[in-house]
C-alpha cells in the first residue's frame, strides 16, 4: 500500500488513468467505418483477424440449438443461484418505474409526462479468461422492467468460435432470443449501424476495454449509450475503529479486477500503520477529520464507496459524487457486483458528478403532451407576445395571434 502525502499526489494519479490514448481513437474510427460499408463481411474479417477464429454469415447468430446446450454446463445449484440474482434485481428495479405525470390548470390547459420504452437495445458482454457473466443480468434487467421491446445481446467468440456458455444460459434465462458471436469496437458499429444480420439498436450498454469504450464514444449520437466505463475503482473511508481486515478485503476485491483501484481515505495513524504494512495495492491518504473525507470523496467521485466507520450513516449525507455506496462492516461492496439488487454498471473514472448508476430511465423516452383550451390561449399570448417579439420570431407570434383573431371574428 502506498501512503500518499496529499490530495495534490492522488489528483496527479488518478489523472493518469483517465487519459485517452489517440492511438485507440484512430483504430476505432477504421473499425466503426469498416463496419458501417462493408457489414457482415467486416465483422467476420475482423473476428478472424483479433479472436484468431472464422466465423461466416450463417453462424453470426447464435442458434437456438447452441443456446439450449449451454444449460449443459450448468448445474442445478449454479441456475439456482442465478435465479435468486435476477429476483433480488427485478424486485429493485420494478420499484423504480415512473408513473405519467398531470397538470390541469383551471382555464383547460392540460400537460401530460409520459413515458415510451425504447424499441431495441443492444447489451455488449466481454468475454476473455473470465467471462463478466453477471454483467448480463445486471445490465439486460433494467431493460426489460422498463418495457424494452427487444434486447439484444453480443460476445465475442472464444477460440472454438463458440460464446460461453454461461453467457448464453443466462440470456436464455432472461428470454434473450437474439445473441450475437461479435466482439470489440466491430460488435458496437454493427448494433449502431447495423449489418446484414445484426439489426441496428437505440441503445448500447455494457461493459468493455478501451476499444469497446472508445467505439460506443464515437456511436453516441447516431444511438444512444449507458456510460464511458473505465476500470473498476473502489474508495473506502475508515476511522479509527474500523476493521482493517475488512479495508483491505474491499480493496482486493475491486483490484481483482483489471486495472482496478483502490483507494483508502482515513483519519486514523493506526490504519494507515496497518495498510503500510499490509501487501495489499492500492493508495491510502489521511485526513485531519471525516468531513474532510467527505470532500475528497467528493471530488474523486468514485465509482464504489465502502464506509466502514462507527456510524456510516452520519457521512453518507455529505456525499454527493459517488455511483453506488455501502455502509457498514457487512455491505461488502462484492454484494452489489453480484446479488444486492441495483445494477453493478456504474459511472467510473470520475464521472459519478455527472452519471447516474444504470436504472430503468435509462431504457425509457420522456415525451410531453400539451393542450391548451381557448381560454388558455387568450391567457398567455401577451406573454408569449413579449418573449417571443425580443427574439424577433415574429412567425411564432402570428401562428398564436391567428387563433386569437379567428375567435375574436367568431364572436363579431
Amino acid at each position: 500500500m502506498r501512503v500518499i502525502r496529499n490530495i495534490d499526489s492522488l489528483r496527479k494519479i488518478i489523472k493518469k488513468r483517465r487519459v485517452r490514448r489517440d492511438s485507440v481513437d484512430l483504430k476505432v474510427s477504421k473499425i466503426i467505418d469498416k463496419v458501417k460499408d462493408c457489414g457482415d463481411k467486416a465483422l467476420i474479417d475482423y473476428t478472424k483477424k483479433f479472436d484468431k477464429v472464422k466465423i461466416s454469415a450463417k453462424n453470426i447468430q447464435v442458434s437456438e440449438s447452441e443456446i439450449s446446450a449451454a444449460f449443459g454446463d450448468l448445474n442445478s445449484s449454479l441456475i439456482s443461484s442465478f435465479k435468486v440474482a435476477i429476483e433480488n434485481i427485478t424486485k429493485f428495479y420494478k420499484s423504480q418505474i415512473p408513473k405519467t405525470k398531470r397538470v390541469k390548470d383551471p382555464n383547460g390547459k392540460k400537460l401530460i409526462s409520459r413515458y415510451i420504452p425504447l424499441a431495441r437495445v443492444g447489451v455488449y458482454i466481454p468475454a476473455g479468461t473470465a467471462p463478466l457473466v453477471s454483467s448480463v443480468y445486471m445490465s439486460v434487467i433494467p431493460a426489460l422492467v422498463a418495457g424494452v421491446g427487444e434486447v439484444v445481446l453480443v460476445s465475442p467468440p472464444d477460440q472454438e468460435g463458440r460464446v460461453n456458455p454461461f453467457i448464453l444460459a443466462i440470456a436464455s434465462l432472461l428470454k434473450i432470443k437474439k445473441i450475437y458471436r461479435a466482439g470489440g469496437a466491430q460488435a458496437i458499429a454493427a448494433m449502431a449501424y447495423g449489418t446484414e444480420t445484426i439489426q441496428r439498436v437505440d441503445k448500447i450498454i455494457g461493459p468493455g476495454n478501451e476499444y469497446v469504450t472508445e467505439a460506443k464514444r464515437q456511436v453516441f449520437g447516431q444511438v444512444d449509450i449507458d456510460m464511458l466505463a473505465g476500470p473498476s475503482e473502489v474508495v473506502v473511508v475508515a476511522s479509527s475503529n474500523s476493521n482493517v481486515d475488512y479495508i483491505i478485503a474491499d480493496l482486493e476485491a475491486q483490484i481483482e479486477h483489471h486495472k482496478g483501484l483502490g483507494i483508502v481515505v482515513t483519519n486514523s495513524k493506526r490504519i494507515i500503520r496497518a495498510l503500510r504494512r499490509s501487501k495489499v495495492k492500492g493508495y491510502a491518504l489521511r485526513v485531519r477529520n471525516l468531513d474532510k473525507a467527505a470532500q475528497i470523496v467528493n471530488e474523486i467521485a468514485p465509482e464504489h464507496l465502502a464506509i466502514l466507520t462507527k456510524k456510516p450513516h452520519a457521512l453518507v449525507s455529505k456525499i454527493k459524487n459517488a455511483g453506488a455506496i455501502f455502509l457498514g462492516d457487512y455491505s461488502p461492496v462484492a454484494l452489489g457486483d453480484y446479488t444486492a439488487g441495483p445494477s453493478h454498471v456504474l459511472p467510473t473514472g470520475g464521472s459519478s458528478r455527472f452519471f447516474s448508476t444504470l436504472s430503468v430511465k435509462d431504457f425509457l423516452k420522456e415525451n410531453h403532451i400539451i393542450r391548451y383550451t381557448k381560454k388558455a390561449v387568450l391567457e398567455e399570448y401577451e406573454i408569449l407576445e413579449k418573449i417571443a417579439g425580443l427574439e424577433g420570431m415574429k412567425k411564432h407570434i402570428e401562428s398564436v395571434r391567428k387563433r386569437i383573431e379567428n375567435e375574436l371574428n367568431k364572436g363579431a
